[in-house]
């Protein structure tokens, strides 16, 4: 699983943005608070905490927008 060393002052949301920049970022918070239990209470990091990265799936859509019927 990949993994992520902390910024200091990096937070669940900014660091969900970086890593899963183009699959929707911050909407995956959860994602990797699940995958970082150890971390759960924390809101702000401190420098060098390391945090796995779960992959993530992301369905298709089942239907196609008006525009490309």
């Amino acid at each position: 699983m990949p993994e992520y060393r902390t910024i200091q002052g990096d937070n669940w949301d900014l660091i969900a943005y970086r890593v899963y920049e183009g699959l929707g970022g911050e909407k995956l918070t959860s994602a990797l608070i699940d995958a970082n239990p150890q971390y759960v209470l924390m809101v702000e990091f401190p420098a060098g905490c390391i945090l796995e990265i779960p992959e993530v799936y992301i369905p298709a859509a089942k239907t196609l927008p008006p525009w490309l019927r």
